[in-house]
């Protein structure tokens, strides 16, 4: 069965999971007007995210995603988080604040995480997606003997590769466009840092797995050009965060329509990996840095953290995590479900102008 028909979804669009960002109501308004709607739970623990699609499940009779972060276990180092804290601290100062004694892995893998596996086999959302990597075989298996439909980004063929080996259903290929985290399985590996449309038509071409497209993508004639490619579904994130239903805070919302839209930047100074943000006061810090190696992922993102609600609470918003794609400055803000059919309509232009 066509994986569009295995979701259930008229409209070939995935949201984005951006934990942080996306809600339950967000995913449920997705979900309801003919889309796939996502959260994403990989920077909390199994209780709360119980209580996340608890919320979804409620709001909802669609289908839903559920998306993990996979990344390999965080090495302490207080050598090198001692020396970054000391090159973050005047700016701690800056806002009259102290920065942290220590820093602490901030959350777990879901690779390690046996209550969270145990929660999801229990309440067996219609879908699940990894990021940054994949469980081991087992844990597919028992998603999968659950009847839960399985995704992974990948960002290089040879991920995708993994992926496909590895009896996934779907592969999302993640664009060098795209905003939030890279999903690269190995953050230290080289990066040929593939855009949308070429990583996409690669895997399209030389895997058997349905391929979701994502990166860049904001209106329906993105989504088209992804679907020429062979991709299945596109995947937005940008698009979503100025939806009314979605976590993003007035400052972020600002921002994503300012002169920073313009100039997003791939940095691992705000969490230890790569994560591509609108250029703000925190991703110039990149070159004054650049010296000095930040603590693994994620417990570099708990100085980020620290920063930010040092700087917030002196009422500047411009060390905030505000993650976003190069398509930033096409962004839309409107409900959800409006925002949904927009896409569709759009699409549905596209498609008859190419006849």
């Amino acid at each position: 069965m066509p994986l569009i028909d295995r979701l259930g979804i008229s409209v070939p669009v995935i949201q984005a999971p951006m934990a942080g960002v996306s809600t339950p109501t967000l995913a449920a308004a997705v979900s309801n007007a003919g889309a796939l709607g996502s959260i994403g739970v990989g920077a909390t623990d199994a209780h709360h995210a119980r209580l996340m699609i608890d919320e979804l499940r409620a709001r909802t009779d669609r289908a839903f995603n559920v998306n993990l972060f996979v990344h390999g276990p965080a090495k302490a180092d207080p050598v090198r988080e001692a020396v970054w804290l000391d090159r973050l601290a005047p700016l701690f100062a800056e806002f009259g604040a102290e920065p942290p004694n220590t820093l602490q892995t901030i959350y777990k893998s879901f690779a390690e995480d046996a209550d969270m596996l145990a929660m999801l086999l229990e309440t067996a959302p219609p879908v699940v997606s990894f990021h940054f990597g994949l469980p081991p075989a087992s844990t597919i298996r028992a998603l999968q003997e659950r009847n839960i439909l399985l995704m992974a980004t990948a960002t290089s063929i040879e991920e995708a590769r993994v992926i496909e080996d590895a009896g996934v259903d779907a592969i999302v290929a993640q664009g060098i466009e795209a905003g939030g985290h890279r999903g690269m399985f190995d953050p230290s590996a080289p990066d040929d840092a593939l855009g949308m449309a070429t990583l996409t038509r690669l895997l399209v071409k030389e895997c058997r797995r349905p391929v979701i497209a994502a990166g860049g993508i904001m209106d329906g004639a993105g989504i088209a050009a992804a679907l020429d490619l062979g991709a299945v579904a596109a995947q937005l994130g940008t698009a979503f965060i100025a939806c009314n239903e979605s976590a993003a805070d007035e400052a972020y919302r600002t921002a994503l329509t300012g002169p920073g839209a313009y100039h997003t930047t791939l940095t691992p100074i705000i969490s230890g990996r790569p994560a591509r943000v609108l250029a703000n006061r925190f991703s110039g810090l990149e070159a004054p840095l650049s010296d000095c190696e930040p603590p693994d992922y994620p417990i570099a993102y708990d100085a980020g953290k620290a920063l930010h609600a040092a700087a917030k609470a002196k009422g500047e918003s411009g060390f905030g995590a505000q993650w976003a794609g190069q398509g930033a400055p096409l962004s839309r803000a409107m409900p959800a479900a409006a925002l949904i059919n927009t896409l569709h309509s759009e699409l549905q232009r596209c498609r008859s102008d190419s006849v």
